[in-house]
């Protein structure tokens, strides 16, 4: 096969590099600034399953995904010497109203159904009694749900664990500081922006945000824009928090203990700003809110504040997969929340296609490039 050119050098592109080096695939990633500039170079790290009512087949990929992703990343550990920072140290939600115990308890019966894998069983507890401090008891009135599935990575630090695993392979290539100025599939031709050629036997388009601008140059009269950039905040906190503890999750407000005393705090959704990569009053509200939510982190000093656009196409899902119109690209994006939990089994499903191989996943329809680019005409 000739040369597999990746577009994007943030989780999946740097998943897709890595599959395609497993199975000795000729690979060139190519990032327009540096690994994980974009959103993939966030802070927050938070692995949560979806609900586990009304079970479906997109529900059991992402629980399949969140679940061989431990696997995954304890092999790469392994391969590199280095961690990744994951850990998966369950989540709670506090319960502030009394209505929604009822609804949890019919929860906790659906993950008893559902959340199986092989022996291993993941719960759904509702519990009455407070916690403490993490959350503060007066923030869950009606008790929590604490659930066992949900996990943490370190997002920097596992772009770090994959590029070095990707460095072990010859026939691997990245190329920071390359910026893409269009992208020619029938050609097989992709041209930067310094003036340069390169010549592609297949080209993989998972450059976060970005990617929906390539995908719409290409489309057909008409058609609608393929996806949007959902704009996020998020904030690195310094506490003394056991890093053991699990992730507090209400309301759109995350709060997730890290590895050397690190908390992270976010995130904002926003459909309309004017400063993408700027952080304002809305991430201040986030973090009041975190203090008052875990006392722990009252007063706590700022490490670092964030702001990124994550990619989110316009059918919601994923888009993954062959282009239904143009053969030699395949699209690995608009992952949005969702990216770190499933990108190494969306990437090793493009690379399957790509090289003709049997799928090791089904993956569900609504994800499918074709499916969003037929929603679009």
């Amino acid at each position: 096969m000739s040369e597999v050119l990746i577009v994007g050098g943030g989780i999946m592109g740097l998943w897709a590099a890595l599959m395609a080096g497993r199975i000795g695939i000729e690979t060139r990633l190519i990032e327009g600034k540096r690994i994980g500039a974009g959103a993939s170079g966030g802070l927050l790290g938070a692995l949560m399953p979806h609900m586990p009512d009304r079970w479906n087949a997109k529900k059991q990929f992402q629980f399949d995904a969140l679940v061989s992703l431990e696997g995954e990343i304890a092999r790469l550990e392994e391969e590199t010497g280095l961690s990744a920072g994951y850990r998966r140290s369950g989540r709670v939600m506090p319960l502030g109203k009394p209505h929604l115990k009822d609804i949890a308890r019919g929860h906790e019966q659906d993950a008893a159904r559902h959340w199986i894998a092989g022996e291993r069983r993941f719960h759904w507890h509702v519990k009455d009694g407070g916690t403490g401090d993490w959350p503060a008891i007066q923030a869950a009135p009606f008790g929590i749900v604490h659930d066992t599935l949900a996990a943490r990575v370190s997002p920097r630090d596992l772009l770090r664990v994959l590029r070095a695993a990707i460095a072990g392979f010859s026939h691997v290539r990245i190329e920071e500081g390359a910026e893409v100025a269009s992208v020619d599939p029938e050609r097989g031709r992709l041209l930067l922006a310094d003036g340069r050629a390169l010549v592609f036997g297949h080209c993989i388009l998972a450059a976060g945000v970005e990617s929906f601008a390539f995908i719409d140059h290409l489309a057909r009269s008409g058609q609608a824009p393929s996806g949007v950039a959902i704009k996020g905040q998020a904030a690195l906190l310094r506490a003394d928090i056991d890093p053991a503890s699990p992730i507090i999750f209400t309301d759109g407000l995350y709060i997730v203990a890290h590895d050397n005393g690190h908390v992270a705090v976010g995130s904002t959704s926003e459909n309309r700003f004017d400063a993408p990569f700027s952080t304002d009053e809305q991430l201040q509200v986030l973090i009041d809110r975190a203090a008052a939510l875990a006392p722990a982190l009252l007063g706590a000093p700022v490490v670092e504040r964030w702001a990124g656009l994550r990619p989110k196409a316009i059918g919601r899902e994923p888009m993954v997969g062959r282009h239904p119109d143009h053969g030699r690209l395949s699209v690995l994006t608009g992952g949005f929340k969702i990216s770190f939990g499933m990108a190494h089994v969306l990437a090793q499903w493009v690379i399957d296609e790509i090289a003709g191989r049997q799928a090791r996943v089904d993956l569900p329809d609504s994800f499918r490039c074709a499916t969003h680019m037929e929603a679009l005409r």
